[in-house]
């Protein structure tokens, strides 16, 4: 399965702001940092704010946080959120749908997709970034 862009850029950011969950960070931060334009990352900072991911905080001085700490935010939570369709193929326009064995497999090889997601957070993901040290951020 090909993620969209729209769910990479959510990763990104959400990434970002796990390198240092308490500081603000702007959307202009984020769309330079990860050459993503301004307008989409406001697009998906709404979305993961409108779900709990982030903390917005709206001002001269505002900017976005992680909205939950980083080890209860699980990939497959935010894969499943940004991903306008999870299903590997559109099974129903098919004119062997009725008596199609593949259907069934690649529905199993999307339960294993999502459940390898599920088993990660974003604190996991975090660790396993140098993002710290491409931004800047001082490491332990």
């Amino acid at each position: 399965m090909r993620l969209t862009a729209h769910t990479d850029y959510a990763l990104r950011i959400l990434l970002h702001v796990a390198v240092d969950p308490e500081r603000l960070v702007s959307i202009a931060q984020v769309a330079d940092a990860h050459a993503i334009s301004r307008n989409h990352a406001m697009k998906v900072v709404n979305l993961l704010g409108n779900a709990g991911f982030l903390e917005t905080v709206r001002g001269r001085n505002g900017g976005f946080r992680l909205g939950r700490p980083a080890d209860q935010i699980t990939l497959g939570e935010v894969v499943r959120l940004t991903e306008p369709n999870v299903t590997p193929a559109d099974c129903g326009n098919c004119l062997l749908q009725a008596a199609c064995g593949l259907s069934a497999i690649l529905q199993q090889a999307m339960s294993a997709f999502l459940a390898e997601l599920d088993a990660h957070t974003l604190a996991d993901a975090a660790a396993g970034t140098r993002l710290p040290f491409l931004l800047g951020v001082p490491s332990d």
